[in-house]
């Protein structure tokens, strides 16, 4: 009786339905409608996963989560067309499904009838399954046709959703902008500014000096100078911060065997059609040199490992990054390793961040990022 499983379901759910329909009609009864619609979507459920056991095809789900105080779920409830998608299905197997089951019988008691009780065993096997299956094929195929989301519907659910991964990338892009700023004004509050009041301080007393004790002018001089230069390598630490310098001198390739070269490992970099043709936009390139600084500075740290391998590709609309290492593994980014930063960065190119890291290595942290050359 596989074609007609769920006809008793229907009969038994549509009582319920009636019920609530009727309570929610008379509101004091309004609340039993989001729990009926989620038991109809379980039951909507079981009916795509039988599908999907008999064809070996999935049948696609299409729901606006039940979430909110009971005025937003009844709101909800009424308003998902996928309520009215399962009720229309729930309605139709009705009457279907009914009567798939009673052809089903009819095609079981002619098998016995005609072949005999011994024979039927024989015959059920060489005619009645393959009839009965094909009576499965139908319900199978009506149930996907009612069951399944129009194209529209699933074309609004992933703009729906493209939309909610934008607005929490766009957060994760302004929490770390606003990092960023905090970083670059804590860096200039308490190493430059301090180094340049500490210089503005040496300069005054040494012009007053000046004429009654030279020697220490000169002596306070050669301290001033010495702020200057302490000062500047503090600038340079916070523009390079902002955008490497060595970026625009040398590009991606330059700079990423730059950081190979300080980095204290075996680096091997390696690239395919980064350096021919345009150079990518200075975000992604930024984007991309951060990552492999990160990603280099953890492997020095943590991994254990003297090697690394750096691997920069161009494809048709992407630069995609790629650095790997020959250490312990295990790597945790919850544990602040940065690449929380690396993502949040990365997501807001509407890039993709992929991390491998089991334990006994290898640590392989793969970087995508959307560009068009």
């Amino acid at each position: 009786m596989r074609a007609a499983g769920l006809a008793p379901a229907s009969l038994l759910f549509l009582p319920l339905l009636v019920f609530t329909a009727v309570a929610t009609l008379m509101v004091v009864g309004a609340g039993v409608l989001p729990e009926t619609v989620l038991l109809l979507r379980r039951v909507a459920g079981f009916k795509r996963r039988e599908v999907e056991r008999w064809t070996g095809e999935a049948v696609p789900e299409l729901y606006v989560p039940l979430v909110g105080d009971l005025g937003v779920r009844v709101r909800t409830a009424v308003g998902d067309p996928g309520t009215y998608r399962d009720l229309r299905w729930l309605a139709v197997h009705f009457l279907y499904g009914w009567l798939l089951a009673c052809a089903a019988l009819v095609v079981w008691v002619f098998g016995v009838l005609v072949d005999g009780v011994w024979c039927g065993a024989l015959g059920r096997r060489a005619v009645v399954l393959p009839l009965v299956g094909r009576l499965a094929d139908l319900d199978s195929a009506w149930s996907r046709a009612l069951l399944e989301p129009s194209a529209d519907a699933r074309r609004s659910a992933d703009l729906a959703d493209r939309v909610e991964e934008l607005t929490a990338t766009r957060a994760d892009a302004v929490a770390a902008h606003g990092a960023e700023l905090r970083r670059i004004e804590r860096d200039l509050h308490d190493g430059t500014q301090a180094r340049l009041v500490a210089l503005s301080m040496r300069v005054g007393l040494a012009r007053r000096a000046y004429e009654t004790d030279p020697d220490a002018a000169r002596r306070l001089l050669d301290d001033a100078q010495e702020q200057v230069e302490e000062a500047l390598v503090e600038l340079r630490h916070v523009v390079r911060g902002i955008h490497p310098p060595i970026l625009t001198d040398r590009g991606l390739v330059g700079a990423v065997r730059a950081l190979a070269a300080g980095s204290g490992l075996d680096v091997e970099v390696t690239e395919e059609g980064v350096e021919d043709g345009p150079r990518p936009p200075a975000a992604v390139e930024a984007a991309a040199y951060f990552a492999v600084a990160e990603s280099l500075t953890n492997a020095a740290k943590h991994s254990g490992s003297r090697r690394a391998w750096v691997e920069l590709a161009r494809t048709p609309r992407a630069l995609r990054v790629s650095v790997r290492d020959e250490g312990k593994g295990g790597a945790d980014e919850s544990r602040g390793s940065g690449l929380l930063g690396v993502r949040r960065r990365t997501a807001a190119l509407d890039g993709i961040v992929q991390m491998s890291s089991p334990a006994g290595g290898p640590t392989v942290i793969e970087v995508e990022l959307p560009c068009v050359w």
